[in-house]
Formats: structure tokens, sequence, C-alpha cells
């Protein structure tokens, strides 16, 4: 196999476009009592600035420790999660784009190990953050919990 570099750092990219106003598309994020109905199935309180929160996935027995960097209302979180050693950056934007419609991007910086390690990384986040975002949408604009997350990788 030949030998292939970065020459840039990875960057996870996921977006949708959720027909909801901004600022209910940004609390389905900020808001653990609807995030839990399509991400997470816990999660130790609200997405403000300065909390640190433990998120869980029951299914998978899997747990996040988050510490939220910056919330500005129905535009912008950032957090960091992750191992305290190894965290990265994930930055969650609502922008309205017509008469309620938001556009969701979530972008995830940081990531470290080797090569293959990276990439793995990266495409793993890209699905888990698609499929949360697909949920988002199908519980904010039809009112379905379609347990996409837990079904993800069911066991």
């Amino acid at each position: 196999m030949e030998r292939l570099e970065l020459t840039l750092a990875p960057r996870a990219y996921a977006c949708m476009a959720v027909r909801r106003p901004a600022e209910e598309a940004f609390r389905a994020f900020a808001d653990p009592a609807v995030t839990t109905r399509f991400w997470y199935s816990r999660s130790s309180g609200p997405m403000v600035a300065g909390a640190e929160l433990r998120w869980e996935w029951e299914t998978y027995g899997a747990s996040a420790e988050v510490r939220v960097r910056e919330v500005a209302e129905g535009r912008l979180i950032r957090f960091e999660w992750g191992n305290y050693d190894r965290p990265t950056t994930v930055e969650l934007t609502f922008t309205p784009r017509a008469t309620d419609v938001t556009f969701v991007e979530v972008a995830e910086t940081g990531f470290r190990g080797s090569g293959d390690e990276t990439v793995q990384w990266v495409n793993d986040t890209v699905g888990g953050f698609t499929t949360a975002l697909c949920a988002m949408k199908a519980l904010l604009e039809h009112g379905i919990e379609l347990n996409a997350v837990p079904d993800h990788h069911p066991a």
C-alpha cells in the first residue's frame, strides 16, 4: 500500500435542514428532556456555558464526560468531550434559512492518534452525528421517535 499522509487536521462534519425555528432546533440539543428522545439516554443536566455533564447511552453501556465551553442561545453550542487526556471539540450551529427552517451543522475537531485510528474515529463520528441529526429531524418535524441511535449498532 502506498503511504498516505494527511495535510490538514481532520474535521468531522454533518449537517441537516430541519423544518423548525432555530430556537426549537437549538433546544433539542440544549435540553436533555428533548435530547434523550433522539440521541443519548441520560444527561446530568442542560447544555449551559460552564456546565460539566455526563451523558449516557444505556443501550451500549457507554458514557461521555462533557464540558460546555460556549452557548449562544438559538445559534451555537460548543463543548469538549471524551477522555480528559484526549478530548475533542464539537460545535453545533443553528442557522435560520427561511421561515421555520434551520440549517443545523455539527463539526468536531481535535482528533489525535495514528492515521488509521483518526480516519476510523472521524468516520464513526460523521455516521453518529448524521444518525442523531436524522433522528432529531424526525422528532421535531413529525413527532416520531425513530430509536435510530440505539438501533445504529444493535446487539
